[in-house]
């Protein structure tokens, strides 16, 4: 999967990382930047909408390139998947296999329309191909490449051509018999391999035409000279002349035929990759378009799901606040008597001995319906003179909607009592609040602070087999509070 595109899901070419870490093929990257005012990583989106930061905008010149993990892709097995190859190796060297592979389709650039094996390319335009044809200059007959090598050279025989091959039979023998030109019987003197005979013939075409130029005017002088002396004429020079100027004339028509032979074929590849052009820009259109719509598409949906995700923020807030009532409304009191059940003891008091909760709260209740407001508040292991030996139990006055009209400092005696589950010995402590104590005026905060008994019970009694305090992991407090 770390060889995949962000983007477009397939093997990463010239990877680039982001600061948010994912990784996107170079092109992909350059594409999503241009098309995109404030492009967001996808995978970002992907993986945790709710915590997009500044890290998940995308940025040509916020990337960097991967070059480890570009050289882990270069060095991956692959294999071509073209249907009749066996070609296998590493990644590095697909591209240009790609570019190699004899079973790879591709179209035939003369334009002609076929989609032919790389492979039996050469067999199609010779022998298939409708476009890959040439006009004779002489005769002017439509020729096939393989036609055309037999009627390369035009033979000049005074004043008409025959459209045959002049170096035909020359050729065959001299390529079978030796390693030289096939222009050596007019004075072409170079040797060497097949490959490179066939390299200096296409070469030197011009110096060969001037050699048989060279060769056709001696053979005519010789013929012309001849004839005339047998008939008793005087040989003629501007004949000789006249007939230098036609095989000029035809040596340039020569060149010129050749050239637009070449004008030609690269006229059909350009018409090919004009097409090829005009296709892939219409597919671009096309990408572009359907982009353009999925984007309208994901901001819609976006859109919406905020809006579903703010409307289901505030039901569950609505149903927090439900559920607080409803605890309220079953633990509340309202005539000064109050029993804490309290579970997990044990638990409790380690996270109080290791400092991860030191005390506890009880649920508020009240001495009246209308009456004062007021809590427990009990540490487990203790606090201040009893830490670490007793359990603590305070008293807290807590701010009221009624506070405006009850008397204050509070004065009213406060019983604690911690329940034996056997009902055999309740531990009890009592105290009557000190009207000068800031714990008992009226509240200006949520509460005041906590007054009670620091050394309310010995932790070793509490924790003690022969008391049934703690049972089954619970533990019950009471607090009465004398209203009379």
């Amino acid at each position: 999967q770390k060889f995949l595109c962000s983007n477009c899901n397939n093997i990463l070419k010239k990877a680039l990382q982001t600061l948010c870490g994912h990784r996107y093929c170079s092109a992909c990257l350059t594409w999503i930047v241009r098309n995109n005012k404030n492009a967001i990583c996808q995978k970002c989106k992907e993986e945790d909408p709710d915590t997009l930061g500044e890290e998940s905008l995308l940025a040509e010149e916020r990337a960097f390139g991967d070059a480890a993990i570009n050289k882990e892709i270069s060095e991956l097995r692959v294999h071509c998947v073209t249907l009749g190859c066996s070609w296998s190796g590493i990644m590095k060297d697909f591209e240009e296999h790609q570019s190699l592979c004899e079973y790879a389709l591709i179209p035939c650039h003369t334009g002609c329309g076929h989609v032919v094996m790389r492979r039996k390319l050469a067999d199609h335009l010779e022998n298939g191909c409708v476009n890959n044809v040439t006009v004779c200059q002489q005769c002017q007959c439509s020729l096939a490449s393989s036609e055309h090598q037999i009627k390369e050279f035009p033979l000049i025989c005074f004043d008409y051509f025959l459209c045959i091959c002049f170096f035909q039979q020359s050729h065959s023998t001299s390529s079978a018999n030796k390693d030289g030109c096939c222009f050596s019987e007019v004075g072409c003197e170079f040797r060497g391999s097949k490959e490179k005979i066939k390299e200096h013939e296409k070469s030197a075409v011009g110096a060969h035409m001037l050699l048989l130029l060279q060769h056709m005017r001696q053979l005519q002088g010789t013929l012309c000279s001849d004839a005339r002396a047998a008939q008793g004429f005087p040989p003629q020079p501007e004949l000789s002349l006249k007939n230098e100027s036609v095989l000029q004339q035809l040596v340039r028509e020569k060149v010129i035929s050749e050239l637009e032979n070449k004008l030609h074929v690269f006229e059909n590849i350009v018409a090919v990759l004009n097409k090829e052009v005009e296709s892939s820009n219409l597919e671009i259109l096309a990408f572009r378009r359907q982009s353009e719509l999925d984007q309208n598409i994901i901001r819609g949906l976006e859109l919406k799901i905020a809006e579903l995700h703010r409307c289901l923020t505030q039901k569950d807030a609505g149903l927090s606040s439900l559920h607080k009532s409803l605890l309220f409304s079953e633990q509340a009191s309202y005539d000064g008597i109050f029993l804490w059940k309290i579970t997990e003891v044990g638990r409790k008091l380690q996270d109080s001995v290791t400092g991860r909760t030191v005390s506890l709260y009880s649920p508020a209740f009240y001495t009246a319906k209308y009456g004062y407001k007021v809590c427990l508040r009990v540490y487990l292991n203790g606090d201040g003179t009893g830490k670490g030996t007793h359990m603590s139990l305070f008293f807290v006055v807590m701010k009221g909607d009624y506070d405006a009209l009850l008397p204050w400092p509070f004065r009213h005696k406060v019983t604690f009592m911690l329940l034996d589950q056997n009902n055999r010995e309740h531990i009890i402590d009592a105290f009557r609040p000190d009207l000068t104590s800031a714990s008992f005026q009226r509240p200006v905060n949520d509460m005041n602070v906590a007054s009670g008994c620091p050394m309310f019970l010995p932790l070793s009694k509490l924790q003690s087999p022969k008391h049934a305090y703690v049972k089954e992991d619970t533990l019950f407090l009471k607090c009465i509070i004398e209203t009379n």
